[in-house]
């Protein structure tokens, strides 16, 4: 029987060959929905040597991480911690640890993250009913105690910054009502923390989720997830094992907690990302990080207003951290798109799901949210306009 050394080897041609050269990536200016361009402290951050996810250095910087979540949350949770995976991972942790299979599920579907609310729920055995708003719009608290009355639900899941509309859904006096029906919240903030005023405690959120590569200007991949003493009591009483061992609260806690008993392969270099972030976001100051956001938004929105341009949503629920500009009848909106990233290199999305083909979304979270970065979208938008008529 002949060696397995004395096999022919694969070769490689010459084009494959050519795709061997040292990586090169180019220079993006990302103002889409995310990722946006992490802040030049934090990729370095990343940069560095790895070392063992239990080194008493790295279990040091995890208590780090936490401290700064709960700050950015406004929440004092024990079980706050990021999840390794993308903030879809994170949404998958709240669901995976407080539904059980016959747990009835309401979910607020105001767009795209609404229907994965839904799905998500369904896989983990929910009997899921959904309540829905067009698209841009948001729910009144009247709106949400009927759904309440009418369908008495263990969970209610609500998508606080929906990205694919760019709409704000209020959260004042949701975790009161949720209270009266004996009913958890859990809330998205993806592309709200770190940009948009949250006060998980103050709102009486029960479960939250978010990621690390839009409002906190860090690489995707680490996700930001808390669960309250309200979930925790319904974990324990749990009558099913959590079906994700993955995302699993309680082996994660012994990880997270003092104990420190291996789980997983932590995601190193990720959490040295996320931990600069956190601190940068500390040093600004949450007041004054939302106050950032919201008065670059405001420049944009008046940007808009001068070339023509109006915004979907309502100004008094509009997101500061990602904006859906109205496409002007008549124009190609994925044209348009890609005329910005070819000829000027800037970066931003479409619209999605209902809003295909009828919006952009401009996204100005973390590091992206300054007055430069406005000037550079408004002029190359309005050359590009221009140049379509």
């Amino acid at each position: 029987m002949p060696s397995i050394l004395s096999r022919t080897t694969p070769t490689i041609n010459t084009a494959h060959r050519s795709s061997l050269a040292p990586l090169v990536v180019p220079e993006r200016l990302l103002l889409g929905p995310g990722p946006s361009n992490a802040d030049p402290v934090v990729v370095a951050a990343m940069g560095h040597q790895p070392i063992g996810h239990l080194d008493p250095a790295y279990l040091t910087m995890m208590d780090e991480v936490q401290t700064l979540l709960r700050y950015a949350w406004q929440t004092s949770n024990e079980l706050t911690y990021p999840v390794p995976g993308t903030g879809s991972a994170a949404m998958e942790a709240t669901l995976a640890n407080v539904v059980e299979p016959g747990d009835r599920v309401l979910v607020g579907v105001m767009g795209y993250f609404g229907h994965r609310l839904v799905d998500m729920a369904k896989r983990y055995g929910g009997d899921v009913r959904a309540i829905h708003q067009s698209w841009g719009q948001v729910f009144s608290l009247e709106a949400l105690r009927a759904a309440l009355i009418e369908h008495r639900p263990a969970v209610l899941a609500l998508v606080h910054a929906e990205t694919s509309t760019g709409a704000r859904q209020p959260l004042e006096g949701v975790g009161a009502l949720c209270r009266e029906f004996d009913c958890l919240l859990i809330v998205d903030t993806v592309t709200s923390l770190g940009g948009v005023p949250i006060f998980l405690d103050e709102w009486q959120v029960d479960l939250a989720y978010s990621c690390s590569q839009k409002g906190l200007s860090c690489s995707p991949g680490v996700s930001p997830f808390t669960l309250g003493a309200r979930a925790e009591e319904k974990l324990a009483r749990r009558k099913t094992p959590v079906a994700n061992w993955y995302l699993d609260a309680n082996l994660l806690r012994k990880y997270w907690g003092s104990d420190r008993v291996y789980h997983h392969t932590a995601p190193v270099n990720l959490t040295y990302g996320l931990r600069e972030a956190l601190r940068l976001l500390a040093e600004e100051g949450l007041e004054a990080r939302w106050q950032r956001h919201q008065s670059t938004a405001e420049l944009l929105w008046a940007g808009l207003a001068d070339l023509g341009l109006s915004c979907h949503v309502e100004e008094e629920f509009r997101l500061p951290t990602l904006t859906t500009v109205r496409v002007p009848a008549g124009v190609d909106a994925k044209a348009i798109a890609r005329m910005l990233l070819t000829e000027h290199n800037i970066e931003i999305g479409g619209g999605l799901g209902d809003l295909a083909g009828q919006v952009w979304r401009v996204g100005l979270m973390g590091a992206n949210s300054h007055p430069d970065r406005v000037e550079t979208l408004l002029t190359a938008l309005g050359q590009v306009l221009h140049s379509n008529h």
